[in-house]
């Protein structure tokens, strides 16, 4: 499904309209729960494919896009869309939205997607009551696994999006719908809408948040094959909302139109693999002040590459402490 996916200005623009950017922003203390950081630039993006005799292997198999990641960054997604599409994002063998094993199918009960535009941004991992562990970057170590691993599931510590458009009967009455509020001469550019414009920073959107995930409904222990690569674990708690979808299941195609992995490089391998020097970070202890957050002094280690965390400070998917979703940028 790779070739139904483009790279365009750093945003990777699937199937349906839809568009996702990958964002740089601060690492949040791993104590508390905290309003939303800054949003510092995206991401470069680059086609693992372009990089046969480079990039890892298991790259190449899974096909998709790669970006560098320093260990004193977050990362949150920004999307927009077109016209209403059903996001599933996965982080590792887990679901950002539900907490829960990643599934290839939609659901809903607990639902495992955003629908955008409705959806603004996704900076982590649901941990319910309205919060969720952020993304933040999990270098290699030796042994360590930075994802639960299901029986037939991948070495996978990355990224994974799946989108699923409207059925054509709905679609059809949504755009009919469209053109008879063009016609009434209302505002078609409001929330929601295409080509909706997304809120003020620290203005909330609206819509019902998903509910809590069961206390049983984590992620299990991690089990199977070490994993070497860098991945993203969940960090700092921060308050955000995934909104339910008020669409009834079966609005949406059964099978996804489109499919991309994001694979997660340091600066050491980006180099490596793309012969370019990864990007100056904006995030640097200047702007953990200018935040009013603590610039741990193991931040200092990624200045030329991505070094392990120091005990204690990041909380990987497996211990089961991650899980979503109120973005105010």
């Amino acid at each position: 499904m790779g070739g139904q996916v483009r790279v365009s200005e750093g945003a990777l623009e699937l199937p349906g309209g839809a568009t996702v950017r990958f964002m740089r922003t601060l690492r949040l203390p791993e104590t508390g729960t905290h309003p939303l950081p800054p949003g510092l630039g995206g991401f470069p993006l680059r086609w693992a494919a372009d990089y046969p005799d480079q990039a890892p292997e298991q790259w190449l198999g899974h096909g998709g896009v790669l970006l560098p990641v320093f260990q004193r960054e977050a990362v949150w997604l920004s999307f927009s869309a077109s016209a209403p599409v059903a996001l599933q994002v996965g982080v590792g063998q887990v679901c950002a939205v539900s907490g829960r094993p990643w599934s290839d199918h939609l659901a809903q009960d607990p639902q495992n997607y955003v629908v955008l535009p409705r959806q603004p941004w996704l900076d982590g991992i649901n941990s319910g009551r309205g919060t969720i562990r952020q993304l933040v970057a999990v270098p290699p170590e030796p042994g360590a696994v930075t994802a639960p691993r299901g029986p037939a599931a991948e070495d996978w510590v990355g990224v994974q999006l799946q989108v699923f458009e409207l059925r054509a009967r709905v679609r059809a009455r949504w755009q009919a719908a469209q053109r008879a509020r063009a016609v009434r001469g209302r505002d078609v550019a409001g929330w929601g809408e295409v080509g909706g414009a997304r809120p003020g920073r620290f203005g909330p959107a609206p819509g019902v948040p998903l509910a809590a995930p069961a206390a049983e409904a984590g992620p299990g222990e991690p089990a199977g094959p070490t994993v070497t690569a860098p991945g993203l674990g969940a960090g700092g708690r921060m308050r955000q909302e995934v909104y339910r979808d008020p669409r009834p299941l079966d609005d949406w195609e059964r099978e996804p139109s489109g499919r991309v992995f994001v694979h997660l490089a340091t600066a050491a391998q980006w180099r490596r693999i793309t012969g370019e020097p990864a990007p100056a970070s904006p995030v640097d202890r200047a702007a953990y002040a200018s935040a009013g957050l603590p610039w741990f002094e193991h931040y200092d280690a990624d200045a030329a590459d991505m070094a392990a965390p120091a005990p204690g400070r990041t909380a990987r998917l497996g211990d089961g402490q991650g899980q979503a979703a109120d973005r105010e940028r």
